[in-house]
Protein backbone atom coordinates (compact mmCIF):
# COMPACT_ATOMS: atom_id res chain seq x y z
CA UNK A 1 0.00 0.00 0.00
CA UNK A 2 3.04 2.42 1.09
CA UNK A 3 4.70 1.26 -2.44
CA UNK A 4 1.59 2.53 -4.37
CA UNK A 5 0.72 5.88 -2.69
CA UNK A 6 4.27 6.58 -3.41
CA UNK A 7 3.97 5.79 -7.16
CA UNK A 8 1.04 8.03 -6.89
CA UNK A 9 2.53 10.49 -5.34
CA UNK A 10 4.98 11.09 -8.02
CA UNK A 11 2.59 10.65 -10.62
CA UNK A 12 1.01 13.53 -9.37
CA UNK A 13 4.33 15.65 -9.04
CA UNK A 14 5.09 14.89 -12.13
CA UNK A 15 1.37 16.13 -13.64
CA UNK A 16 2.24 19.20 -11.67
CA UNK A 17 5.51 19.94 -13.10
CA UNK A 18 4.24 19.74 -16.15
CA UNK A 19 1.33 21.60 -16.02
CA UNK A 20 3.41 24.34 -14.66
CA UNK A 21 6.04 24.46 -17.41
CA UNK A 22 3.23 24.67 -20.03
CA UNK A 23 1.69 27.25 -17.87
CA UNK A 24 5.09 29.32 -18.05
CA UNK A 25 5.15 28.78 -21.76
CA UNK A 26 1.85 29.69 -22.62
CA UNK A 27 2.30 32.82 -20.11
CA UNK A 28 5.16 34.10 -22.47
CA UNK A 29 4.53 37.50 -23.68
CA UNK A 30 3.26 37.79 -27.74
CA UNK A 31 4.89 40.47 -29.63
CA UNK A 32 3.53 41.66 -32.44
CA UNK A 33 6.28 42.16 -34.96
CA UNK A 34 6.07 43.78 -38.68
CA UNK A 35 8.38 43.07 -41.16
CA UNK A 36 9.06 43.01 -44.76
CA UNK A 37 9.88 40.31 -47.56
CA UNK A 38 13.64 41.34 -48.11
CA UNK A 39 16.83 39.77 -48.03
CA UNK A 40 18.45 41.80 -45.68
CA UNK A 41 15.03 41.81 -43.90
CA UNK A 42 15.31 38.45 -42.94
CA UNK A 43 16.89 38.17 -39.60
CA UNK A 44 13.79 39.94 -38.09
CA UNK A 45 12.12 37.18 -39.24
CA UNK A 46 14.18 34.58 -37.69
CA UNK A 47 13.35 36.23 -34.33
CA UNK A 48 10.17 34.32 -34.71
CA UNK A 49 12.16 30.97 -34.98
CA UNK A 50 14.49 31.27 -31.86
CA UNK A 51 11.72 33.88 -30.33
CA UNK A 52 10.30 30.62 -27.35
CA UNK A 53 13.92 30.56 -26.32
CA UNK A 54 14.25 33.92 -25.76
CA UNK A 55 11.38 33.58 -23.35
CA UNK A 56 8.52 35.00 -25.80
CA UNK A 57 6.42 34.30 -28.65
CA UNK A 58 6.53 36.54 -31.74
CA UNK A 59 2.90 36.81 -34.13
CA UNK A 60 5.00 38.27 -37.39
CA UNK A 61 3.23 40.39 -40.28
CA UNK A 62 4.83 40.86 -43.59
CA UNK A 63 3.82 43.94 -45.16
CA UNK A 64 4.75 45.44 -48.96
CA UNK A 65 6.45 48.19 -47.65
CA UNK A 66 7.99 50.68 -44.58
CA UNK A 67 5.43 53.35 -44.55
CA UNK A 68 2.64 50.04 -43.96
CA UNK A 69 4.33 48.61 -41.19
CA UNK A 70 4.67 52.08 -39.84
CA UNK A 71 0.80 52.76 -40.66
CA UNK A 72 0.29 49.33 -38.22
CA UNK A 73 2.31 50.29 -35.53
CA UNK A 74 0.04 53.73 -35.20
CA UNK A 75 -3.02 51.62 -35.54
CA UNK A 76 -1.83 49.84 -32.87
CA UNK A 77 -1.75 46.60 -34.07
CA UNK A 78 2.25 45.96 -34.17
CA UNK A 79 4.21 46.55 -31.33
CA UNK A 80 7.66 46.43 -33.22
CA UNK A 81 8.64 46.91 -36.67
CA UNK A 82 11.34 46.55 -39.49
CA UNK A 83 11.26 49.39 -41.66
CA UNK A 84 13.83 51.20 -43.62
CA UNK A 85 14.86 54.71 -42.10
CA UNK A 86 12.42 56.81 -43.93
CA UNK A 87 9.13 55.50 -42.35
CA UNK A 88 10.54 56.02 -39.34
CA UNK A 89 11.74 59.02 -39.73
CA UNK A 90 8.66 60.49 -41.71
CA UNK A 91 6.85 58.72 -38.89
CA UNK A 92 8.24 60.56 -35.66
CA UNK A 93 8.16 63.95 -37.88
CA UNK A 94 4.23 63.94 -38.11
CA UNK A 95 3.97 63.09 -34.56
CA UNK A 96 4.02 59.33 -34.27
CA UNK A 97 5.16 58.18 -30.68
CA UNK A 98 7.84 55.86 -31.75
CA UNK A 99 11.12 54.76 -30.95
CA UNK A 100 13.98 53.36 -33.43
CA UNK A 101 15.49 50.77 -30.76
CA UNK A 102 18.03 49.48 -33.32
CA UNK A 103 19.54 48.83 -37.00
CA UNK A 104 19.80 45.39 -38.91
CA UNK A 105 21.18 45.88 -42.23
CA UNK A 106 23.33 48.64 -44.20
CA UNK A 107 23.40 48.98 -47.69
CA UNK A 108 20.55 47.23 -49.75
CA UNK A 109 19.90 49.71 -52.80
CA UNK A 110 21.09 50.07 -56.72
CA UNK A 111 20.61 52.35 -59.62
CA UNK A 112 19.97 49.97 -62.39
CA UNK A 113 19.73 50.86 -66.03
CA UNK A 114 18.44 48.50 -69.07
CA UNK A 115 21.29 46.79 -71.16
CA UNK A 116 20.56 49.32 -73.63
CA UNK A 117 19.65 52.55 -72.37
CA UNK A 118 22.79 54.54 -72.56
CA UNK A 119 22.52 55.40 -69.03
CA UNK A 120 26.15 55.04 -67.65
CA UNK A 121 25.66 58.03 -65.08
CA UNK A 122 23.32 59.87 -62.95
CA UNK A 123 23.36 62.95 -65.30
CA UNK A 124 22.45 60.08 -68.32
CA UNK A 125 19.40 59.51 -66.72
CA UNK A 126 17.90 63.46 -68.01
CA UNK A 127 14.62 62.84 -69.59
CA UNK A 128 14.69 59.39 -68.80
CA UNK A 129 11.78 57.51 -67.25
CA UNK A 130 12.81 56.24 -63.97
CA UNK A 131 11.23 53.57 -61.32
CA UNK A 132 11.50 53.81 -57.58
CA UNK A 133 8.96 52.63 -54.96
CA UNK A 134 7.29 55.61 -53.27
CA UNK A 135 8.53 56.65 -49.36
CA UNK A 136 11.00 54.10 -49.63
CA UNK A 137 14.35 54.79 -48.44
CA UNK A 138 15.77 53.98 -52.46
CA UNK A 139 13.27 57.46 -52.89
CA UNK A 140 15.78 59.49 -50.54
CA UNK A 141 18.35 58.30 -52.16
CA UNK A 142 17.49 59.18 -55.53
CA UNK A 143 16.62 62.85 -54.48
CA UNK A 144 19.61 63.07 -52.79
CA UNK A 145 21.91 61.72 -56.12
CA UNK A 146 19.92 63.82 -58.49
CA UNK A 147 20.42 66.50 -56.45
CA UNK A 148 24.17 65.99 -56.12
CA UNK A 149 24.65 66.11 -59.89
CA UNK A 150 22.64 69.46 -60.21
CA UNK A 151 19.71 67.75 -61.06
CA UNK A 152 16.16 67.42 -59.92
CA UNK A 153 12.98 65.16 -60.42
CA UNK A 154 11.77 67.69 -62.73
CA UNK A 155 14.57 66.75 -65.18
CA UNK A 156 13.73 62.84 -65.03
CA UNK A 157 9.88 61.17 -65.39
CA UNK A 158 9.39 59.26 -62.06
CA UNK A 159 7.03 55.90 -61.91
CA UNK A 160 6.56 54.75 -58.70
CA UNK A 161 6.33 51.41 -58.70
CA UNK A 162 6.48 48.73 -55.74
CA UNK A 163 9.44 46.40 -55.36
CA UNK A 164 8.58 43.22 -57.57
CA UNK A 165 6.74 45.71 -60.01
CA UNK A 166 9.41 47.81 -60.50
CA UNK A 167 11.63 44.34 -61.81
CA UNK A 168 8.83 43.69 -64.09
CA UNK A 169 8.83 47.69 -65.29
CA UNK A 170 12.49 47.01 -66.10
CA UNK A 171 12.77 43.74 -67.84
CA UNK A 172 9.50 45.26 -70.52
CA UNK A 173 11.15 48.39 -70.75
CA UNK A 174 8.43 50.67 -69.53
CA UNK A 175 11.07 52.09 -67.73
CA UNK A 176 14.82 53.13 -68.42
CA UNK A 177 16.28 52.76 -64.87
CA UNK A 178 15.42 52.09 -61.87
CA UNK A 179 16.21 52.71 -57.75
CA UNK A 180 15.94 49.16 -56.40
CA UNK A 181 16.36 47.21 -53.16
CA UNK A 182 18.01 43.69 -52.35
CA UNK A 183 17.55 40.83 -53.55
CA UNK A 184 15.13 42.55 -56.29
CA UNK A 185 18.43 44.08 -57.91
CA UNK A 186 20.84 41.27 -57.46
CA UNK A 187 18.02 39.22 -59.54
CA UNK A 188 17.63 42.00 -62.15
CA UNK A 189 21.35 42.08 -63.28
CA UNK A 190 21.76 38.04 -62.59
CA UNK A 191 19.09 37.19 -65.09
CA UNK A 192 20.28 39.95 -67.80
CA UNK A 193 17.72 42.37 -67.88
CA UNK A 194 19.87 45.55 -65.79
CA UNK A 195 22.91 46.48 -65.36
CA UNK A 196 24.12 48.43 -62.05
CA UNK A 197 24.70 51.67 -62.85
CA UNK A 198 25.87 52.65 -59.33
CA UNK A 199 25.44 52.16 -55.70
CA UNK A 200 24.20 55.60 -54.06
CA UNK A 201 26.43 55.72 -51.05
CA UNK A 202 28.01 58.91 -52.22
CA UNK A 203 25.39 61.51 -50.26
CA UNK A 204 25.48 62.82 -46.95
CA UNK A 205 23.36 59.54 -45.82
CA UNK A 206 26.46 57.26 -46.78
CA UNK A 207 24.92 53.66 -46.58
CA UNK A 208 21.54 53.58 -45.71
CA UNK A 209 20.38 51.50 -42.16
CA UNK A 210 17.59 49.53 -41.63
CA UNK A 211 15.91 50.33 -38.54
CA UNK A 212 14.06 48.74 -36.02
CA UNK A 213 10.94 50.38 -34.28
CA UNK A 214 9.04 50.20 -31.09
CA UNK A 215 6.05 52.18 -30.02
CA UNK A 216 6.64 54.45 -27.23
CA UNK A 217 3.77 52.19 -25.37
CA UNK A 218 5.38 49.03 -26.03
CA UNK A 219 9.06 50.76 -24.86
CA UNK A 220 7.50 52.12 -21.65
CA UNK A 221 4.80 49.60 -20.30
CA UNK A 222 6.55 46.69 -21.11
CA UNK A 223 10.36 47.14 -20.50
CA UNK A 224 10.84 43.22 -19.18
CA UNK A 225 9.58 41.88 -22.55
CA UNK A 226 11.25 44.83 -24.36
CA UNK A 227 14.42 43.41 -23.13
CA UNK A 228 13.96 40.11 -24.00
CA UNK A 229 12.63 41.12 -27.51
CA UNK A 230 16.06 42.82 -28.37
CA UNK A 231 18.07 39.90 -26.71
CA UNK A 232 16.20 37.77 -29.48
CA UNK A 233 16.91 40.48 -31.84
CA UNK A 234 20.74 40.29 -30.91
CA UNK A 235 20.90 36.42 -31.21
CA UNK A 236 18.94 36.44 -34.88
CA UNK A 237 21.42 38.85 -36.19
CA UNK A 238 24.60 37.35 -34.91
CA UNK A 239 23.30 34.29 -36.56
CA UNK A 240 23.45 35.55 -39.78
CA UNK A 241 26.08 37.51 -39.44
CA UNK A 242 28.57 34.41 -38.06
CA UNK A 243 26.97 32.09 -40.20
CA UNK A 244 26.00 33.27 -44.00
CA UNK A 245 25.24 29.57 -45.14
CA UNK A 246 22.80 29.61 -42.32
CA UNK A 247 20.92 32.99 -43.58
CA UNK A 248 21.20 31.75 -47.22
CA UNK A 249 19.09 28.73 -46.60
CA UNK A 250 16.44 30.93 -44.22
CA UNK A 251 15.91 32.95 -46.60
CA UNK A 252 15.93 31.08 -50.05
CA UNK A 253 14.04 28.26 -48.75
CA UNK A 254 11.89 30.27 -45.91
CA UNK A 255 11.20 33.42 -47.35
CA UNK A 256 11.83 33.23 -51.15
CA UNK A 257 10.05 29.66 -51.26
CA UNK A 258 13.08 28.52 -53.99
CA UNK A 259 12.21 31.82 -55.70
CA UNK A 260 15.23 33.13 -55.00
CA UNK A 261 18.62 31.07 -55.83
CA UNK A 262 21.79 30.86 -53.75
CA UNK A 263 24.43 33.21 -55.87
CA UNK A 264 21.12 35.81 -56.01
CA UNK A 265 21.37 35.66 -52.48
CA UNK A 266 25.01 36.26 -52.03
CA UNK A 267 24.69 38.88 -54.54
CA UNK A 268 22.22 40.53 -52.72
CA UNK A 269 24.10 40.58 -49.39
CA UNK A 270 27.29 41.65 -50.65
CA UNK A 271 25.14 45.01 -51.25
CA UNK A 272 23.15 44.54 -47.99
CA UNK A 273 24.96 42.93 -45.20
CA UNK A 274 23.23 41.90 -41.99
CA UNK A 275 24.95 44.13 -39.27
CA UNK A 276 23.76 45.60 -35.74
CA UNK A 277 25.00 49.25 -36.03
CA UNK A 278 23.36 52.49 -35.55
CA UNK A 279 23.23 55.61 -34.77
CA UNK A 280 21.49 59.56 -33.71
CA UNK A 281 24.42 60.73 -36.20
CA UNK A 282 23.32 58.72 -38.97
CA UNK A 283 19.30 59.26 -38.23
CA UNK A 284 20.19 62.80 -38.16
CA UNK A 285 22.09 63.36 -41.59
CA UNK A 286 18.92 61.45 -43.17
CA UNK A 287 16.54 63.43 -41.64
CA UNK A 288 18.14 66.61 -42.85
CA UNK A 289 19.02 64.77 -46.60
CA UNK A 290 15.03 63.93 -46.38
CA UNK A 291 13.84 67.84 -44.98
CA UNK A 292 16.22 69.36 -47.90
CA UNK A 293 14.72 67.49 -51.11
CA UNK A 294 11.34 67.14 -49.42
CA UNK A 295 10.92 63.07 -49.79
CA UNK A 296 8.68 62.10 -47.06
CA UNK A 297 6.51 65.05 -45.68
CA UNK A 298 6.82 66.04 -42.29
CA UNK A 299 5.27 68.69 -40.12
CA UNK A 300 8.56 68.93 -37.67
CA UNK A 301 11.33 67.22 -38.19
CA UNK A 302 12.41 65.73 -35.38
CA UNK A 303 15.96 65.55 -33.95
CA UNK A 304 17.45 62.08 -33.76
CA UNK A 305 18.45 62.31 -30.14
CA UNK A 306 15.47 62.82 -28.76
CA UNK A 307 13.83 59.73 -30.11
CA UNK A 308 16.65 57.21 -31.35
CA UNK A 309 17.12 54.97 -28.08
CA UNK A 310 20.02 52.20 -28.02
CA UNK A 311 19.96 51.83 -24.77
CA UNK A 312 18.07 48.15 -24.82
CA UNK A 313 19.97 47.27 -27.68
CA UNK A 314 23.80 48.08 -26.46
CA UNK A 315 22.79 46.02 -22.84
CA UNK A 316 21.56 42.76 -25.31
CA UNK A 317 24.64 43.24 -27.58
CA UNK A 318 27.35 43.04 -24.63
CA UNK A 319 24.95 40.26 -23.00
CA UNK A 320 25.51 38.18 -26.23
CA UNK A 321 29.21 39.43 -26.66
CA UNK A 322 28.55 41.68 -29.29
CA UNK A 323 30.72 44.87 -30.09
Amino acid sequence: MLKRLRITATLVSAVLMSAAAAGAVSAQETVRVGNLKLAHFAGVSYMKEIAPSCGINIDLKLFPKGPDVMQAILAGELDVGATASEAAISGRGNGAPIYIVGGFASGGARLLATPDSGIKSVPDMKGKRVGVTRGSIQEVLLAAELGKNGMSAKDITIVYLGYPDLNQALLQKQVDAIMQTEPQSAQAIARGFGVEVLKPYDTPIGSPIRTLVMSEKFYKEHPETAKKLMDCFVKAQKTFMNDPKAAEKFVTQDVFKGQLTGEEFQEALANSPYSLDMSADHIQKTTDVMAKYGVGKMSAPAKAEDWVKLDLLNAAKSANGVK
